[in-house]
């Protein structure tokens, strides 16, 4: 059995790979997932979407949207957290994605996961993290990376997935409402045909509906992968083979 860490920085990313963690909860692996920022009225909507995909704990670390910072307090927060979980496996954002977003906080959030991640292994300021003694990630997976090494079929927990999404009913509606002043009213027609009749929950689930099913085909059906419905990730490091698969 192994431990995974889902170290999120908003909660829909913990459904964004949602398929996976519900197969590795379904093979019997301890998944854990930590939120970086989240507003407390959508705790028990995350929380909910984490149980439905078989998600063993969610702890939120109460960091402040705008206010990210690299530096001591932080680090010793994200450090205490990999070593009291101590996974097998941490997935996090991809880096490369990250910097190219104009989001306030993603670009140093990303510069302090690694930090953390690399501190977790070391002797470094134990007793300040709680007393749990170092741990060394073996394995590191980027989500929804830029340029992807690999993927996991997921046609087995899609639609658990897709109902996980749907009690994050604070963010369906957000999407909606800035997708409804982004795109054109054609496009978002050819989307959602019935767009214009529909409140924003349930034009955000639609719009979800729609895009998560060709991000799943895109990366199995549609790629050279040999899955069908897929979510895509990036292994930080070489994958150690005993022999060519």
């Amino acid at each position: 059995m192994k431990t995974i860490l889902m170290l999120a920085t908003y909660g829909l990313e913990i459904v964004e790979v949602g398929g996976t963690l519900a197969l590795h909860a379904q093979a019997g692996d301890a998944v854990h997932a930590a939120v970086v920022l989240s507003r407390p009225q959508t705790r028990p909507q995350v929380e909910q979407a984490a149980q439905i995909l078989g998600v063993k704990s969610v702890q939120f670390l109460d960091f402040q949207t705008g206010e990210t910072q690299l530096d001591t307090p932080s680090k010793t927060r994200l450090v205490r957290l990999i070593r009291e979980t101590r996974p097998d496996l941490l997935i996090t954002q991809d880096p490369e994605h990250s910097y190219a977003d104009l989001d306030p906080d993603r670009r140093l959030l990303m510069l302090l996961y690694l930090e953390a991640a690399a501190l977790a292994g070391r002797e470094w300021r134990v007793e300040e993290c709680g007393g749990f003694r170092p741990h060394l990630i073996r394995d590191l997976y980027y989500m929804s990376p830029e340029n992807p090494n690999c993927v996991v079929e997921i046609g087995a927990t899609f639609a658990l997935k897709q109902q996980a999404l749907q009690v994050l009913e604070g963010q369906l509606a957000f999407t909606a409402q800035l997708l409804r002043g982004r795109l054109d009213p054609a496009s978002l027609q050819t989307i959602v045909p019935d767009y214009a009749a529909l409140g924003d929950l349930e034009l955000g689930r639609a719009l979800h509906r729609e895009m998560d099913k060709s991000l799943a085909l895109y990366h199995g059906l549609l790629s050279h992968a040999g899955a069908t419905l897929a979510e895509a990730f990036r292994h930080q490091f070489p994958f150690r083979l005993e022999r060519l698969l």
